[in-house]
């Protein structure tokens, strides 16, 4: 068989169904193409040379391809190797999977544990580093973008914290009478609901519901813009998309967070105190004064020093998430879920490490 002029986009179709019928009508069992007449070949055109081994098959016969001129020898090189001119190599797939060994599944899984690890390390450390320096070089920071990151983060998310902060109040009330009032001690659910919702549940949950509310968003947004090449194009346009995308999340984050603990902690003590005193027939005076008895300084700073690292880990594990983006649309919603479930379970560690410092004796 032998192929000469220009086989392109335009000629390969066409082509094929005259090979389909010569390899069809043949006698011989082996096919030798001589590609010495051509003068044009493009990518379709190398590609469409490299099927047509699987077409002899198909046929029923084999296929050897002869040599490409030299000009075009170096084009093909680049497409798909020395795989075109010359015998051409048999395009099946081989499945080296099943026989490697638990070892090298064990490597396998570690080395990308590791490589995960450290790019998250290095995220950190670098939004870390450009949040910092924005305080003294705003250049590469769009302006208005942290109000309105502050908007969303804050102002859009106190109605949920509140309501949640409410229940989990009175809940807490509920569950800590039912064993105190066996030792005839109700007044002193007073004295564990200041210090729990101060030091543990009123940071916690604000983290908590901030990280499944604002981080999904903050991975979603930033997985989208990778899908859709915008990262990309920051890159291209010389502007660092770190201090343009993260950096006022992660100053929203900081700002937003502890007051919205703070909010917490109120609003969560408001409805310890109403359950308290509709439930445990204690008056509202005993009650209140209990809680300021029992409330310290260092109770507010703890919470609030909490929620101050809770915000920092949730913005970097949004942001890690989001760049970590893979494949289409499902890709942009598997990233939002890995950013919510990694913030909660980050947030859970961090606050046992807060734990350990501020308690172990």
């Amino acid at each position: 068989m032998r192929i000469s002029g220009v086989c392109t986009v335009a000629t390969a179709p066409d082509a094929t169904g005259l090979a389909r019928r010569i390899l069809a009508d043949g006698a011989n069992t082996h096919v030798t193409v001589d590609l010495s007449g051509l003068s044009r070949l493009d990518t379709v055109g190398a590609v469409w040379l490299r099927r047509l081994q699987t077409l002899a098959v198909t046929a029923g016969r084999s296929m050897s391809l002869g040599d490409l001129p030299h000009e075009l020898s170096s084009f093909t090189d680049t497409v798909h190797g020395n795989a075109v001119h010359g015998d051409m190599l048999s395009p099946a797939l081989v499945d080296t999977t099943a026989d490697r060994g638990f070892l090298d599944r064990l490597g396998e899984r570690a080395y990308r544990d590791v490589n995960g690890t450290m790019s998250f390390l290095y995220l950190a450390s670098d939004l870390t580093w450009a949040s910092a320096t924005t305080l003294f070089q705003r250049r590469g920071i769009r302006p208005g973008t942290f109000i309105e990151q502050a908007t969303r983060v804050g102002a859009d998310g106190v109605g949920i914290v509140a309501v949640i902060m409410f229940l989990i109040g009175g809940v807490s009330t509920l569950q800590a009478a039912a064993q105190l009032r066996q030792f005839g001690a109700n007044v002193l659910v007073a004295d564990l609901l200041a210090i729990g919702i101060t030091r543990e549940l009123g940071p916690l949950m604000a983290a908590i519901m901030v990280a499944g509310r604002s981080g999904s968003a903050f991975a979603a947004e930033i997985a989208t813009m990778k899908f859709t090449e915008e990262l990309d194009a920051l890159h291209t346009m010389a502007l660092n998309p770190l201090r343009l995308v993260a950096v006022p999340k992660m100053w929203a984050m900081l700002l937003t967070v502890p007051l919205l603990t703070v909010l917490a902690n109120f609003i969560g003590l408001t409805g310890g105190t109403l359950t308290g005193v509709l439930s445990l027939d204690i008056s509202p005076s005993t009650f209140i004064n209990r809680v300021q008895n029992a409330l310290l300084l260092k109770d507010i700073l703890t919470g609030l020093v909490k929620s101050f690292s809770f915000a920092w880990i949730i913005t970097i594990v949004s942001v890690h998430r989001g760049l970590q983006f893979r494949g289409g649309a499902a890709g942009v919603g598997q990233a939002t879920t890995a950013a919510v479930v990694s913030a909660i379970f980050a947030i859970i560690v961090l606050d046992l490490v807060w734990g350990l410092l501020f308690y172990l004796r």
